[in-house]
């Protein structure tokens, strides 16, 4: 081959080389844009005019802001305004149970005085049926007397109902004749009426004791009522005799059972009796004197009455007194008060 020739080929050659690398340095054809925008995720960034770079291009630039699409994200369902609204407000808490309250504070109980037995069993009783007297005279021997010791021979001539203008002034002749001393049981309404016979009842040594206002049957009455027949007539008789009476007998004979413990916490003796004359109903001299001696006993408390009703005639207890004062007197007996009977004081 030729120089020349071999010098031409080479030449050629050359310059097909930088025609190539011409090629590879100019812009890319749309077909070719198309193409790689086809193969890169569509992104929305700030700059529009931006162009895409390969993973290769190493420039410096920040990265485009990324707008990312509104809420809510295509494919969840669209939410109701007013749902939404309620979304928007703060959670509440959810309902506490309500604080349970502590007991209130036991107030601070006061020490109780003991009190005897007795008073716990009546009210044990109080609800069942009311004690009939002679179960409470079983119940109580300490707190309802019918009679006092019989070691010694002395009797006790006891009168009801006084005092009246007829029958009682009569009484007190015989006694004073005979020289013996008695206990009454005042009514406090009649010791208004009368007080100047009670005065010379207590003058000739005899005992006052308490029979009420106005004769109630007590079990009858309320308890006030009761505290008020006993405590009314207490303070009738001591502006006449000049004492609170510790006797107290109720009329009738009959008491409940409270009221015979609440005497008894006020430091009154009840006395009932075991020899009853019966004169209120009217009898002779000789059926209440007969009535007397058949039973009477050491110890006897005697009842009989020196007044009553405005037609009751109780001439059958007087006329039978002398009788009976010295039959008793040649038996041996001494006739004697309550108080010196029972051993107790005749106030409070």
């Amino acid at each position: 081959m030729k120089p020349f020739s071999c010098l031409h080929a080479f030449f050629s050659l050359i310059m097909l080389g930088f025609a190539l690398m011409g090629c590879s340095n100019q812009p890319q054809t749309p077909l070719k844009q198309q193409q790689l925008h086809n193969q890169t995720p569509s992104l929305q960034v700030e700059n529009s005019d931006s162009t895409l770079e390969t993973t290769e291009s190493k420039s410096t630039a920040p990265p485009p802001l990324v707008r990312f699409p509104e809420w809510p994200i295509p494919g969840t369902p669209p939410v109701d305004n007013d749902q939404s609204r309620a979304q928007a407000q703060p959670e509440q808490a959810a309902p506490q149970p309500e604080p349970v309250q502590p007991p209130a504070p036991q107030a601070k109980q006061s020490v109780k005085r003991e009190k005897p037995a007795h008073t716990a069993n009546s009210q044990q009783n109080n609800r069942g049926k009311r004690l009939t007297l002679s179960q409470l005279i079983k119940k109580y021997p300490d707190l309802l007397l019918l009679k006092g010791s019989s070691d010694t021979k002395k009797i006790a001539l006891t009168f009801d109902d006084a005092p009246d203008t007829q029958f009682t002034p009569q009484v007190l002749d015989v006694l004073k004749k005979y020289n013996v001393k008695a206990t009454f049981f005042i009514v406090g309404r009649l010791a208004e009426k009368h007080p100047d016979i009670v005065k010379r009842m207590v003058k000739e040594g005899h005992i006052i004791g308490n029979h009420t206002y106005n004769h109630s049957l007590l079990t009858k009455l309320s308890d006030d009522q009761f505290h008020s027949q006993i405590n009314k007539t207490q303070k009738i008789l001591k502006n006449i005799i000049g004492y609170t009476p510790r006797l107290l007998r109720p009329p009738y004979g009959e008491i409940s059972e409270n009221q015979l413990l609440w005497a008894s916490e006020h430091h009154l003796t009840v006395v009932n009796w075991n020899v009853d004359s019966l004169d209120w109903k009217q009898l002779s001299q000789q059926q209440v004197t007969t009535n007397i001696l058949t039973n009477a006993k050491a110890g006897a408390i005697i009842l009989q009455h020196s007044g009553g009703g405005p037609n009751q005639d109780l001439s059958g207890t007087v006329n039978a007194l002398p009788t009976i004062i010295e039959s008793l007197r040649s038996k041996g007996y001494q006739l004697v008060t309550l108080p010196d009977l029972l051993h107790v004081s005749k106030q409070l």
